[in-house]
C-alpha cells in the first residue's frame, strides 16, 4: 500500500486533475496531507473534483498543457516536487476524426512537463500516463513492459510517442520518470457517455437496451480507479526513493482477467436496477483491436502492488456513483 505520511506537505502537480484518475487521484493526496497543484484547462461544473468539492482544496492554475512557458512556470512557482502528467485527449473516436489536436496534447503536452520538470531543480519524481494501446496489436498476450511498442492508429502512436519520449528524458537526462501503461480503467466521474462503463450504465438507469459499438467479443482488461490511484501513488514513492531502479521504466497495472464487451456489459446490467435489460449489439466499431489485455507481474514483484477491488467490487461502487449523480441531473 501507498505511506500516507510520505505525501504530508509534499508539493504535487497533478495535470488533468478534472479527469476520472485525476479527481480521484486529488482527493486520495489530499486526504495524505498533500499540497496539490491542478493544472485545469476548461471548467467542467459535472466533473467529480467540482461535484465533491475538492477543487476548494488545491491550488488551481487555468491553462493549457501546450502551452510551454506555463508548465515551467507551474513548477519553478509551486515548487512541484512531485508531478502525475495524467492530461490527454482520451477518446480514440475523436483522435481518429481529429488526429492533429490528440497529437498536440499528448505528445507537445508531455514533453512540455518533462522539459519543465528537467530544468526545475526540486523535481523528486514525475509520473507518465502512457496507455495499454501504445502496445499495438501483439500475437502473444498478455503484454509485458519489454513488447514492442507497434501502435498504428492515432490515439495509440500519441500514447506510445509520450512513451518514449519519457523514456528519453529519463535515459539521456536521468531525470526521474517513470511510465504507467494501465489497462482500461473505469470509475465514478468518467463523463465520455460512449465509454462502455459510463454508458451502459446510463443506459441501464434510462431502461433502455445498453449499445455494444463492436460485435461484443473484444477482449479488454478493466480495473478500478481506486486500485490505480494506489499504483502511481506507490511508483512515484518506489522513483523517489530508490531513483536508479525505477526510472525510465515501464509498469502494466490492470486485473490480469480479460472480460468480452458482451460479457462486461452484461456483468453491469446484472448490477443494474434492469437486470432484465438485453444490450444492442451495433458492429460499428473501426480501428480498434480485437484483444488487448496486460500482465501487471512486474508492479506485482518491484512495487508490491495488487488491485484491492474485484471487478464486480468496483463496478458495484461506480454503478452506485452514476446513479447518484444521474438522479440529480435536471429530468
Amino acid at each position: 500500500m501507498s505511506k500516507s505520511d510520505y505525501w504530508l506537505d509534499k508539493r504535487v502537480l497533478i495535470t488533468g486533475c478534472t479527469g476520472v484518475l485525476g479527481s480521484w487521484m486529488t482527493r486520495r493526496l489530499l486526504a495524505h496531507g498533500a499540497d496539490v497543484i491542478g493544472l485545469i484547462r476548461d471548467w467542467v461544473p459535472q466533473s467529480n473534483l467540482m461535484l465533491s468539492e475538492t477543487v476548494d482544496q488545491i491550488k488551481i492554475v487555468r491553462g493549457n498543457i501546450q502551452d510551454e512557458a506555463l508548465v515551467a512556470r507551474i513548477f519553478s512557482d509551486y515548487e512541484i516536487e512531485t508531478c502525475f502528467h495524467l492530461a490527454a485527449q482520451t477518446v480514440v473516436g475523436i483522435a481518429n476524426r481529429a488526429p492533429v489536436p490528440t497529437f498536440e496534447a499528448n505528445i507537445r503536452g508531455t514533453w512540455n512537463i518533462l522539459e519543465a520538470a528537467r530544468n526545475w531543480p526540486g523535481t523528486r519524481s514525475v509520473v507518465i500516463a502512457s496507455s495499454d494501446k501504445a502496445y499495438g496489436a501483439h500475437d502473444e498476450l498478455p503484454y509485458s513492459e519489454n513488447a514492442a511498442l507497434l501502435a498504428n492508429h492515432p490515439y495509440d502512436v500519441s500514447k506510445a510517442c509520450a512513451d518514449m519520449i519519457a523514456q528519453t528524458y529519463a535515459n539521456t537526462f536521468s531525470l526521474p520518470v517513470a511510465v504507467t501503461r494501465c489497462a482500461n480503467m473505469y470509475g465514478g466521474g468518467d463523463l465520455n457517455w460512449n465509454r462502455i462503463v459510463p454508458g451502459t450504465v446510463r443506459s441501464t438507469y434510462r431502461h433502455e437496451g445498453p449499445l455494444i459499438r463492436s460485435d461484443g467479443t473484444m477482449r479488454r482488461d478493466y480495473v478500478y480507479v481506486k486500485d490505480i490511484v494506489t499504483a502511481y501513488l506507490m511508483l512515484a514513492e518506489a522513483l523517489e526513493a530508490d531513483t536508479d531502479t525505477h526510472r525510465g521504466l515501464a509498469y502494466n497495472f490492470g486485473q490480469d482477467k480479460p472480460i468480452s464487451a458482451l460479457d462486461m456489459v452484461q456483468t453491469i446490467i446484472g448490477l443494474s436496477i434492469n437486470p432484465q435489460l438485453e444490450p444492442d449489439i451495433q458492429n460499428t466499431a473501426r480501428n480498434e483491436i480485437q484483444d488487448q489485455f496486460l500482465s501487471s507481474q512486474l508492479a506485482h514483484e518491484r512495487l508490491g502492488w495488487e488491485p484491492a477491488h474485484s471487478l464486480e467490487e468496483g463496478l458495484r461502487e461506480t454503478v452506485e456513483w452514476y446513479y447518484d449523480f444521474l438522479a440529480k441531473e435536471p429530468s
